[in-house]
Formats: structure tokens, C-alpha cells, sequence
């Protein structure tokens, strides 16, 4: 089986022994504690599922800086993004070693890990700009990745952590959230050598699932792991609980049985095109993926990345530094000369008129009104879940 990124076996930080774990909670609730953001949450449960592998807890200010410029910590781990807790006012914290980090996303804020504390550093504005600058190319606080890393505050709080709990995910997404120990241990029962993981912030049409049938095809994978963020979006996003019933429509139809994993991950998005599609591959070789789909504008939002940058920077980075491998995909869509859906890039004697295409506000303006969208675009059984959750959206 493929390794983890960065160590020959998976150290998630979640503190599994139930003994040692009520011990760690009853100390939590004596000791100093902060509310941390919605993102350092995120990163926690990232943390304590094996996903940020080989990382030991939240970098500091050093590390960031290292990272968002070579992708490289200053002792010269490999990893595409900072993974910080940056927090506005550490005064509750001030001066202690050990803290508890309580969940910003559920009620009554529990304490979601505890935190050896190495350092509280302020970061400068020139800080915060070189790190929106690396990691999401660009500074523009209309960009949704850079508008929500602005807005938590300036100090990092850096040191090694333990996790208690992943958040809201298990209990929201019982039948979908699961760490990256819990695939890795799925695909080893069910003896897949080569696997295909598929990133999905939205539901699936047409042109998605047939992508994942040629990468499968092609690569003679065992399977596939249809894996959905369900952390925070941006708003117009479709939610977790929509995308994953129309998903498993899908996969539950279409797909041969025993093929496909469905599961979910718990982590805010970042929108941050080219660098996330790095840390999106992480995540998949550490949950036991040996290729990952790297698709047009992986990641991506508004016109911030040219349509392949998200590929292209794999042609950037060591070629040490993961051992997953990319199958790269340009955009897919049903050919009306073909029947069936085809990387464009694969049907060079095809105009535009051609392919079936239809862009995302004209198809959420469909299933708004109850229409569904053609056949060749999307399946009948997707749709119907899709308009129903449009139309409740209008009553």
C-alpha cells in the first residue's frame, strides 16, 4: 500500500485510547482556553484524522513563511500550505504552556484539542501578504480564500496538539465523514493496490462521473474514492447534505457495486487553486490513494487561475515529494457527434457547438424553476434531488 506522505506509517493526532482521552478532557477543563477560528477547527480535525501527515500541530511563524514561499517547513518537510492557528486576542492565553482550543462551530464551544504552546507570534501585515500572495496568488480581499485568512486575526499560536473530537462532522455526516486512518483502512480490507481518488466540492453531473469511469479505465484501478469537502464554503455553494444524497444517487446507479467509497472530509475550503490541489493530493496519499483527478481549475473561484495552473504546478514540486500520483483531466462534456462525454481536449474535430454546455447559473436557474437540466448533462435522479433542494430554497 502506498505510504504516507512524509513518515513510512499514518500518526493522526486524535487520542484514540478512550481512557487516555477522558483523562486529556477532564485536564482540558482546568487549564487557559480560546476560541479558535472556524479554519484552525478545520485544521485541527485535519490534524487528528492523519490528513496534514507528517505535521505534529500548528506551524509557527517561521514555518508559515517557509512553507507559503518553497512549499518546504524550515526544517524541510514538504507541505504545500501553512496550517495555522492564528487567533485576534491571545491575552486569555498569555504566558501559559498548555491551553485547550475550544470549537468555534459547535454550541456551547467544547474543547476540540489541547495545545502544547512553542510560541505566540504576531505576524506582520508584510507577513500576511507574502502568505496570501504564495499561497492563493493573489491579495485581492474579494477572493474568498484571502477575505477569510484576513479576517481571524495576526497572532499564530504554534506547537503540537491533541485531539479530542472531530468537531461537528461525525455527528452531522455520520455515514460520510472519516478520517484518513478509517480509508486507509477500508481500501486495505478491501484489497485495492491501485486506487483513484475524486476532490468534490459540488454534486456530480454527468461529465464528473464519467471522468471518474476513464480515469478507472485507464489507470485499471481496483477503485474509487469519491471524496466531498464538507467544511465551509462560500455562499451559493451547494450543501453537504444535498451534494452527498445526489452522490450516492449516482454512485448507487451507475457505478458497479463494491467500486466506490463515498466519504467526506472535515475542512473549510480555501479556494486557493494551484497550492490547494497540492494539499488536496496530500490529503489523498495519506488516506491510502495511489492517483488522484486534478481537473480544470482545480480549486479554483472566479478568474483567479489560468485553467491548468492547478496541473501544472505538480511540474514545479520535487519529484520526491509525494509519491501519489496525478491523472490530469481537462474539461469533460457530452459530444453530440460522439454520444457520450469526452475530454474536449480528446476531440479535436469538435467546435464548441458540439458539446452539450451549459454554464452553473444557467443550470441552478433550471432546477430553480423545476426544470430539469438534459439528459446529457446530468442523470434524471440527480437532478430531481438537486431541484428539490433549489425549489425549497424558493418557498
Amino acid at each position: 500500500m502506498i505510504k504516507p506522505h512524509g513518515s513510512d506509517t499514518l500518526n493522526p493526532l486524535f487520542v484514540e485510547d478512550d481512557a487516555a482521552r477522558e483523562a486529556l478532557a477532564k485536564e482540558a477543563e482546568s487549564l487557559p482556553s480560546i476560541i479558535i477560528s472556524s479554519a484552525a477547527a478545520g485544521n485541527a480535525v485535519m490534524l487528528g484524522g492523519g490528513y496534514f501527515n507528517p505535521l505534529t500541530g500548528y506551524m509557527n511563524r517561521a514555518d508559515a513563511l517557509n512553507v507559503a514561499d518553497n512549499m518546504h517547513t524550515a526544517s524541510g518537510v514538504f507541505f504545500p500550505t501553512p496550517v495555522l492557528n492564528v487567533v485576534e486576542d491571545p491575552s486569555a492565553i498569555e504566558g501559559a504552556k498548555r491551553i485547550a482550543l475550544r470549537d468555534p462551530n459547535v454550541e456551547g464551544h467544547p474543547v476540540l484539542a489541547v495545545m502544547d504552546v512553542e510560541a505566540i507570534e504576531e505576524l506582520s501585515d508584510e507577513d500576511m501578504n507574502i502568505i496570501t500572495e504564495k499561497v492563493y496568488g493573489t491579495t485581492d480581499m474579494e477572493h474568498p480564500g484571502v477575505a477569510a485568512f484576513m479576517s481571524v486575526g495576526r497572532f499564530a499560536i504554534s506547537g503540537p496538539i491533541q485531539v479530542l473530537n472531530y468537531s461537528y462532522f461525525e455527528k452531522d455526516f455520520p455515514d460520510t465523514f472519516r478520517t484518513a486512518v478509517q480509508i486507509r483502512n477500508e481500501i486495505q480490507e478491501r484489497g485495492w493496490n491501485k486506487v483513484v481518488a475524486f476532490q468534490t466540492r459540488n454534486p456530480m453531473h454527468l461529465a464528473h462521473e464519467e471522468l471518474c469511469h476513464m480515469a478507472m479505465d485507464r489507470l485499471g484501478a481496483d477503485g474509487l474514492v469519491i471524496h466531498m469537502l464538507l467544511g465551509k464554503l462560500k455562499p451559493g455553494d451547494i450543501p453537504a447534505d444535498v451534494r452527498d444524497a445526489a452522490i450516492r444517487k449516482m454512485v448507487e446507479l451507475y457505478f458497479p457495486p463494491n467500486s466506490v467509497i463515498i466519504s467526506g472530509y472535515g475542512f473549510d475550503m480555501l479556494y486557493a487553486g494551484p497550492r490547494e490541489a497540492v494539499l488536496h493530493a496530500v490529503f489523498r496519499q495519506n488516506m491510502g490513494a495511489t492517483h488522484f483527478i486534478v481537473g480544470r481549475d482545480h480549486a479554483g473561484v472566479g478568474d483567479y487561475y489560468g485553467a491548468f495552473d492547478a496541473q501544472e504546478i505538480f511540474d514545479t514540486i520535487p519529484e520526491d515529494a509525494l509519491d501519489i500520483e496525478i491523472f490530469r483531466a481537462d474539461h469533460t462534456a457530452y459530444s453530440k457527434k460522439l454520444n457520450k462525454v469526452v475530454m474536449m481536449s480528446e476531440a479535436p474535430d469538435h467546435t464548441k457547438d458540439d458539446f452539450v454546455l451549459l454554464s452553473g447559473t444557467k443550470v441552478r436557474e433550471m432546477l430553480g424553476k423545476g426544470i430539469a437540466p438534459p439528459k446529457e448533462f446530468s442523470r434524471p435522479e440527480v437532478a430531481k434531488i438537486l431541484m428539490d433542494y433549489y425549489q425549497s430554497l424558493n418557498k
